[in-house]
């Protein structure tokens, strides 16, 4: 099985390509990560592609573990002068080595994240399939950066397009990238799921 890192390299790659092709209005447009326009979530992505686990733990430290605080702190010292520039800085960044370098959760974050920019702008692409189904195992048993595993918990997850299937309870079914979007929080994708746990996810999103 590939490593993630190896992975993340060529999902990075892949998002620069298409970030490359993005005009003015749609580096300040909305991203599907909260209040985040496309620029920020870029921004963020590269702050957490320098950083170590050391350097994590202080920021976060020093932010008295508000996370929120934390993140927008570090995007703001990575962003530059212009989207163009952001983009070249995070163009020549590597992978996410958060918590470690063998850890899934770094591809996690990448593979969210770059569906948080594509989704709202429409570009279409499909993720390394191995990978997404890290991902998806991954948040579907730790709480790690979001809550994934307390948010399904009790729910039966089935993938549609994928060898996924996790969980007991109502079910949801869907895309795999849908799946693990649901689970990182995204409400956006919960019109892809079908299935009565689609009820509750909602409800827990919603709360």
């Amino acid at each position: 099985m590939p490593h993630p890192s190896l992975i993340q390299v060529r999902e990075h790659a892949a998002l620069v390509d298409d970030l490359r092709t993005l005009t003015p209005a749609q580096w300040r447009s909305r991203s599907l990560c909260g209040d985040w326009t496309v620029e920020d979530v870029v921004a963020h992505l590269g702050a957490a592609s320098t950083s170590t686990f050391w350097g994590w733990l202080r920021s976060m430290a020093g932010a008295r573990f508000d996370a929120d605080l934390h993140n927008q702190r570090r995007l703001e010292e990575f962003r530059a002068d212009s989207a163009e520039q952001t983009l070249e800085r995070y163009a020549a960044v590597g992978p996410i080595a958060l918590p470690r370098t063998e850890s899934v959760a770094g591809l996690g974050g990448l593979l969210v994240h770059a569906e948080d920019i594509r989704r709202p702008l429409g570009l279409a692409h499909r993720p390394d399939a191995e990978g997404l189904l890290m991902v998806a195992r991954f948040f579907a048993t730790r709480d790690f950066a979001v809550n994934s595993r307390s948010l399904v918990k009790g729910l039966r997850l089935i993938a549609t397009d994928a060898d996924f299937r996790t969980g007991d309870g109502p079910t949801a079914s869907g895309p795999l990238l849908s799946l693990v979007m649901a689970m990182a929080g995204r409400r956006e994708v919960l019109a892809d799921l079908a299935g009565d746990g689609v009820l509750v996810l909602d409800a827990r999103l919603a709360a």
